[in-house]
């Protein structure tokens, strides 16, 4: 093990945590206004207990390296958060904003559990890995719902403002 790989293996979990803060929130403030979209927000409170759990396992890779979250990267995560929701909350597409935002950040996701994953070797954490993998399984499988899920969402949203056009 280097000292390099292990703390670019820490900055990485702090990362990914601050990360999971931000996507919590996101989903906290995305699922209050769903109501016109039942599949969705089911879909988003479902993946909201993942993220949950997600945490704790990115909690548990920390402690077992005798580190934690990063507090400042966590509060700043969430700012971002809620200011973005927010900002979608106001545009009259705001279910399309958020799906297309949704996508973006799930595949960011992907990728940073990746790159951890990537590390387990050379920082010599690779007890780290089946919580790792954990997390990127629930990713991947929230990233395939909403590409499958794009083209029902957008005529969802066009027969929500025939509606309320009519």
């Amino acid at each position: 093990m280097t000292t390099t790989a292990r703390d670019v293996f820490i900055v990485g979990l702090r990362n990914a945590h601050a990360m999971e803060v931000h996507a919590r929130e996101m989903m906290e403030r995305q699922s209050e206004r769903l109501d016109d979209y039942p599949d969705v927000q089911a879909k988003v409170r479902n993946h909201l207990a993942e993220t949950n759990e997600q945490l704790k396992r990115l909690e548990q890779c920390l402690e077992s390296c005798g580190e934690s979250s990063s507090t400042l990267k966590d509060a700043t995560s969430s700012v971002m958060a809620n200011t973005t929701a927010m900002a979608n909350a106001m545009a009259g597409d705001e279910i399309l904003k958020n799906t297309f935002a949704n996508n973006a950040f799930e595949h960011f996701e992907i990728a940073a559990y990746k790159s951890l994953l990537t590390l387990c070797g050379p920082a010599s954490q690779e007890k780290a890995r089946p919580l790792l993998e954990a997390n990127l399984r629930e990713e991947e499988r929230m990233a395939a719902w909403i590409d499958a899920n794009l083209g029902k969402v957008t005529q969802d949203y066009l027969t929500v403002e025939e509606r309320k056009a009519a």
